[in-house]
Protein backbone atom coordinates (compact mmCIF):
# COMPACT_ATOMS: atom_id res chain seq x y z
CA UNK A 1 0.00 0.00 0.00
CA UNK A 2 1.09 3.80 -0.57
CA UNK A 3 2.49 5.70 2.07
CA UNK A 4 3.47 9.48 2.28
CA UNK A 5 4.89 11.20 4.92
CA UNK A 6 2.89 13.03 7.07
CA UNK A 7 4.06 16.95 8.26
CA UNK A 8 2.57 19.46 10.04
CA UNK A 9 2.34 22.72 9.57
CA UNK A 10 6.09 23.76 10.66
CA UNK A 11 7.36 20.97 7.95
CA UNK A 12 8.12 18.28 11.21
CA UNK A 13 7.12 14.64 10.48
CA UNK A 14 4.67 13.68 12.48
CA UNK A 15 3.97 10.18 11.19
CA UNK A 16 3.70 8.57 8.12
CA UNK A 17 0.33 8.09 6.62
CA UNK A 18 -0.65 4.99 4.65
CA UNK A 19 -3.26 5.24 2.19
CA UNK A 20 -5.67 3.44 0.56
CA UNK A 21 -4.56 1.46 -3.00
CA UNK A 22 -8.36 1.19 -4.13
CA UNK A 23 -7.89 5.44 -4.52
CA UNK A 24 -4.04 6.64 -4.54
CA UNK A 25 -2.41 3.65 -6.42
CA UNK A 26 -4.73 3.24 -9.19
CA UNK A 27 -3.46 2.59 -12.92
CA UNK A 28 -3.64 5.61 -14.72
CA UNK A 29 -6.48 5.99 -17.40
CA UNK A 30 -5.78 8.60 -19.79
CA UNK A 31 -9.51 8.34 -21.64
CA UNK A 32 -11.43 9.24 -18.45
CA UNK A 33 -9.32 11.93 -17.19
CA UNK A 34 -9.54 13.53 -20.91
CA UNK A 35 -12.95 12.95 -20.98
CA UNK A 36 -13.72 14.35 -17.51
CA UNK A 37 -11.53 17.16 -17.89
CA UNK A 38 -12.78 18.06 -21.42
CA UNK A 39 -16.84 18.45 -19.49
CA UNK A 40 -15.43 20.26 -17.05
CA UNK A 41 -14.03 22.58 -19.14
CA UNK A 42 -16.70 22.75 -21.85
CA UNK A 43 -19.71 23.34 -18.41
CA UNK A 44 -17.59 26.41 -17.26
CA UNK A 45 -18.33 27.88 -20.90
CA UNK A 46 -21.03 30.81 -20.31
CA UNK A 47 -22.73 29.75 -23.94
CA UNK A 48 -24.39 33.44 -23.81
CA UNK A 49 -22.85 34.43 -27.16
CA UNK A 50 -25.57 35.87 -29.09
CA UNK A 51 -25.78 38.01 -32.20
CA UNK A 52 -28.31 38.85 -34.99
CA UNK A 53 -29.34 37.19 -38.24
CA UNK A 54 -31.42 38.96 -40.96
CA UNK A 55 -34.58 38.11 -39.73
CA UNK A 56 -33.99 39.69 -36.16
CA UNK A 57 -32.33 43.14 -37.41
CA UNK A 58 -34.92 45.82 -37.20
CA UNK A 59 -35.70 47.42 -40.19
CA UNK A 60 -35.86 46.44 -44.20
CA UNK A 61 -39.08 45.31 -44.54
CA UNK A 62 -39.23 47.48 -48.06
CA UNK A 63 -37.90 46.18 -51.08
CA UNK A 64 -34.80 48.94 -51.39
CA UNK A 65 -35.94 49.29 -55.47
CA UNK A 66 -37.51 47.45 -58.05
CA UNK A 67 -36.28 44.20 -59.14
CA UNK A 68 -34.96 45.40 -63.10
CA UNK A 69 -34.05 48.44 -64.83
CA UNK A 70 -31.68 50.03 -62.52
CA UNK A 71 -28.10 48.43 -63.63
CA UNK A 72 -27.80 47.65 -60.00
CA UNK A 73 -27.79 43.98 -58.41
CA UNK A 74 -31.19 43.06 -57.37
CA UNK A 75 -31.83 43.35 -53.35
CA UNK A 76 -35.08 42.33 -51.11
CA UNK A 77 -33.66 44.25 -48.44
CA UNK A 78 -31.27 46.32 -46.63
CA UNK A 79 -30.84 43.75 -43.67
CA UNK A 80 -29.28 41.53 -45.41
CA UNK A 81 -25.81 40.04 -44.88
CA UNK A 82 -23.72 41.92 -47.54
CA UNK A 83 -25.44 45.50 -46.42
CA UNK A 84 -23.55 47.13 -42.85
CA UNK A 85 -25.86 47.00 -40.81
CA UNK A 86 -27.66 43.41 -41.69
CA UNK A 87 -27.28 40.50 -39.64
CA UNK A 88 -24.81 37.42 -39.44
CA UNK A 89 -24.74 34.63 -41.55
CA UNK A 90 -25.06 31.87 -39.13
CA UNK A 91 -25.20 34.33 -36.10
CA UNK A 92 -24.03 32.59 -32.59
CA UNK A 93 -26.90 31.96 -30.30
CA UNK A 94 -26.93 31.02 -26.49
CA UNK A 95 -26.23 27.78 -26.12
CA UNK A 96 -25.08 25.13 -23.65
CA UNK A 97 -21.91 23.20 -24.16
CA UNK A 98 -22.45 20.95 -21.17
CA UNK A 99 -21.24 17.17 -21.83
CA UNK A 100 -22.21 13.92 -20.27
CA UNK A 101 -20.08 12.07 -18.27
CA UNK A 102 -20.70 9.01 -16.09
CA UNK A 103 -20.27 9.54 -12.51
CA UNK A 104 -17.95 5.76 -12.76
CA UNK A 105 -15.73 7.70 -14.78
CA UNK A 106 -15.54 10.50 -13.00
CA UNK A 107 -14.69 8.84 -10.07
CA UNK A 108 -12.28 7.32 -11.94
CA UNK A 109 -10.85 10.21 -13.25
CA UNK A 110 -10.28 11.37 -10.04
CA UNK A 111 -8.53 8.95 -8.58
CA UNK A 112 -6.02 8.30 -11.54
CA UNK A 113 -5.40 12.26 -10.53
CA UNK A 114 -5.16 11.23 -7.30
CA UNK A 115 -2.66 8.39 -7.79
CA UNK A 116 -0.92 9.98 -10.10
CA UNK A 117 0.23 12.79 -7.49
CA UNK A 118 0.96 10.57 -5.43
CA UNK A 119 3.47 8.48 -7.94
CA UNK A 120 5.29 12.02 -9.08
CA UNK A 121 5.91 12.57 -5.49
CA UNK A 122 3.45 15.77 -5.74
CA UNK A 123 1.25 15.14 -2.70
CA UNK A 124 2.29 16.91 0.67
CA UNK A 125 -0.04 15.47 3.64
CA UNK A 126 -0.89 17.91 6.72
CA UNK A 127 -2.11 16.52 9.50
CA UNK A 128 -4.08 19.49 9.88
CA UNK A 129 -4.13 23.16 8.76
CA UNK A 130 -5.39 25.85 11.21
CA UNK A 131 -4.44 29.73 10.57
CA UNK A 132 -5.16 32.33 13.56
CA UNK A 133 -6.09 34.48 10.84
CA UNK A 134 -6.95 35.12 7.50
CA UNK A 135 -4.03 36.83 6.83
CA UNK A 136 -1.83 36.05 3.59
CA UNK A 137 1.50 35.51 5.31
CA UNK A 138 0.29 32.75 7.45
CA UNK A 139 -0.30 30.62 4.43
CA UNK A 140 2.71 31.64 2.55
CA UNK A 141 4.57 30.68 5.62
CA UNK A 142 3.19 27.44 5.90
CA UNK A 143 3.50 26.46 2.03
CA UNK A 144 7.50 27.74 2.67
CA UNK A 145 7.40 25.43 5.42
CA UNK A 146 6.69 22.12 3.77
CA UNK A 147 8.34 23.31 0.50
CA UNK A 148 5.17 23.83 -1.75
CA UNK A 149 6.23 25.44 -5.10
CA UNK A 150 4.75 26.24 -8.30
CA UNK A 151 0.60 25.45 -8.63
CA UNK A 152 -0.36 24.19 -5.27
CA UNK A 153 -4.12 23.50 -4.96
CA UNK A 154 -4.56 22.87 -0.86
CA UNK A 155 -7.22 20.50 0.07
CA UNK A 156 -9.35 20.85 3.14
CA UNK A 157 -12.33 18.49 3.97
CA UNK A 158 -14.67 21.74 5.04
CA UNK A 159 -14.89 24.99 3.91
CA UNK A 160 -12.54 26.74 6.20
CA UNK A 161 -12.71 30.93 5.78
CA UNK A 162 -9.24 32.22 7.19
CA UNK A 163 -7.47 29.61 4.84
CA UNK A 164 -9.41 30.71 1.61
CA UNK A 165 -9.19 33.92 2.27
CA UNK A 166 -5.63 33.81 2.96
CA UNK A 167 -5.10 31.77 -0.24
CA UNK A 168 -7.27 33.88 -2.32
CA UNK A 169 -4.57 36.72 -2.78
CA UNK A 170 -1.63 34.50 -3.49
CA UNK A 171 -0.30 34.08 -7.04
CA UNK A 172 -0.76 30.07 -8.44
CA UNK A 173 -2.72 28.85 -5.34
CA UNK A 174 -6.31 27.66 -5.10
CA UNK A 175 -7.55 26.81 -2.10
CA UNK A 176 -10.47 24.41 -1.93
CA UNK A 177 -12.98 21.93 -0.19
CA UNK A 178 -12.56 18.57 -1.00
CA UNK A 179 -16.45 17.74 -2.38
CA UNK A 180 -15.56 20.56 -4.70
CA UNK A 181 -12.16 19.60 -6.30
CA UNK A 182 -12.82 18.95 -9.88
CA UNK A 183 -10.09 17.01 -11.83
CA UNK A 184 -8.88 19.81 -14.07
CA UNK A 185 -8.02 21.66 -10.66
CA UNK A 186 -6.13 18.51 -9.64
CA UNK A 187 -4.37 18.14 -13.29
CA UNK A 188 -3.71 21.27 -13.54
CA UNK A 189 -1.72 21.80 -10.46
CA UNK A 190 1.82 20.88 -9.91
CA UNK A 191 1.96 19.95 -6.07
CA UNK A 192 -0.96 18.91 -3.88
CA UNK A 193 -1.53 19.56 0.06
CA UNK A 194 -3.88 17.97 1.38
CA UNK A 195 -5.00 17.76 5.32
CA UNK A 196 -5.32 14.33 6.72
CA UNK A 197 -8.75 14.48 7.20
CA UNK A 198 -9.42 15.46 3.50
CA UNK A 199 -7.43 12.24 2.44
CA UNK A 200 -9.66 10.44 4.66
CA UNK A 201 -12.89 11.81 3.03
CA UNK A 202 -11.93 10.87 -0.45
CA UNK A 203 -10.93 7.23 0.41
CA UNK A 204 -14.56 7.22 1.97
CA UNK A 205 -16.02 8.46 -1.28
CA UNK A 206 -14.06 7.20 -3.80
CA UNK A 207 -13.35 3.26 -2.25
Amino acid sequence: MPSVVLLNQLGEKVSDLTLSERVFDVKDHQQAIYDTVVAELAAMRQGTQKAKTRSEVSGGGRKPWRQKGTGRARQGTIRAPQWRGGGIVFAPTPRTYKLKVNKKVVRLAMRCALSSKVRENSFIALDQLVLESYKTKGLVQVLANVNASGKVLVITKEENDNVELAGRNIANVLVQPASRVSVYQMMNATCVVMTQDAVAYYEEVLK
